[in-house]
């Protein structure tokens, strides 16, 4: 579980400044929905997508759907051109029911049942991920029908999520890899990587994109069809309670590391958290209070086992701020409604005197939060609220 915001960085969101305007809105929006509840901005999944995109001109974006799989993110994505990054069934199952021509997705599980690798055929999907000759293997039956990518691993004990920990291959067993492939008749067109979610440097993903073109040198060398794709993955940061670079300065050294790629190299990338993180508000409210120990322990109606979540499983640190910001701020605890222990958001904080019913907001909550949420103890999840799905509305729907 992550450490609880501090004194300073809490107090630094709790006292910014929520305008009228957005406190009336908030309110009325939970007096129509209920509490919890999340709010979902398509304006921001807009914003944040061309953003990234203009950062990386030259780079096809999948979005990933692990963080928010929700049908408005992708339907939004889909009218702004985007590609998908599919890594389930479910994945495949959301995507198509949404409109998404197989030909802007990819499947990039490195692990999987052959019951997974049938579906998305079967939707039309036809690139894969691989990073070992077990994963090989299982594309025999369907040698005719894919093209592959090959995972590397670059260990990132920086990120949130060192996701080569867990998946991706040396680069010598990369060339084991494709070699076994060219034997085998199973078409390999390119490499893949993932440096880490939320990567503060970029340099980590200049080294990785020079070592993929070291292997893809090897393969020429060792007279085997060239290789036309990379994947460079996700982990682009995005600001929780410390600001991080900005998305054109991050990218400037990933593009020059780019151009020293062959010309006919397609190159691909899977956002995730960078899309969505920003793009949802959640409000939750006072439901209970007690005094414990010289704190006031305020008792939400969302925790670590609902929409915090990312608490837990992400290592997030989410801005939040109460809408009542007048009157003496007393050593506070938020805990969510659980009668779990562990449910609780942040200790030893600085608040006002909330009373039942006072509304707290947190800020990026976006990425890793409704994903991961359950109903433990039959505490529902917040509902999301859908605003501005049509690019000049307002249009507000129950997700």
């Amino acid at each position: 579980m992550a450490h609880a915001p501090s004194v300073l960085d809490f107090q630094s969101f709790a006292t910014q400044a929520i305008s009228a305007e957005e406190i009336q809105f908030i309110e009325s929006s939970v007096a129509q929905f209920g509490a919890p509840l999340l709010m979902l901005d398509c304006d921001v999944i807009r914003q944040q997508y061309r953003a990234l995109n203009q950062a990386l001109p030259n780079v096809t974006l999948h979005f990933a759907l692990k963080p928010l799989p929700h049908p408005a993110v992708v339907r939004t994505l889909l009218e702004e051109g985007a590609s998908f990054d599919l890594a389930t069934s479910g994945e495949v199952d959301l995507v198509a029911q949404a409109g998404v021509p197989a030909e802007r997705t990819i499947h990039t599980h490195p692990i999987k049942r052959d019951a997974d690798i049938r579906d998305a055929l079967a939707y039309g999907c036809r690139v894969f991920v691989v990073d070992n000759l077990n994963e090989l293997a299982k594309f025999k039956p369907y040698q005719d029908e894919v093209e592959l990518l090959v995972r590397l691993s670059f260990r990132n004990s920086e990120a949130f999520a060192d996701l080569s920990k867990k998946f991706g291959c040396s680069p010598a067993q990369a060339l084991t890899i494709i070699e076994t492939a060219k034997a085998w008749n199973i078409r390999v067109k390119g490499l893949s990587f993932h440096v880490g979610s939320q990567t503060m440097h970029p340099q980590k993903y200049v080294n990785a994109i020079r070592t993929c073109h070291d292997v893809m040198q090897a393969v020429v060398a060792r007279g085997l069809p060239a290789l036309s794709t990379l994947d460079i993955g996700g982990g682009f940061p995005v600001s929780y309670t410390t600001q991080v670079m900005p998305i054109d300065a991050f990218c400037e050294p990933i593009n020059q590391a780019l151009s020293e790629l062959p010309e006919t190299v397609q190159i691909i990338a899977e956002p995730g958290r960078f899309i969505v993180a920003q793009a949802v508000t959640s409000v939750a409210s006072v439901m209970g209070m007690a005094e414990r120990e010289g704190q006031m322990w305020y008792y939400l109606d969302d925790g670590i086992y609902g929409s915090f979540s990312g608490l837990m499983f992400d290592d997030a640190k989410y801005p939040l701020v109460t809408l009542k910001q007048d009157g003496e701020y007393l050593p506070s605890v938020l805990s969510g409604p659980t009668c779990d222990s562990i449910d609780v958001i942040a200790e030893n904080i600085m608040l006002p005197k909330l009373e039942n019913g006072d509304l707290v907001v947190g800020r990026m909550m976006g990425a890793y939060t409704s994903a991961t949420a359950t109903d433990f103890n039959f505490f529902k999840r917040a509902q999301t609220v859908v605003l501005n799905e049509l690019a000049q509305d307002s249009e507000r729907l129950i997700g």
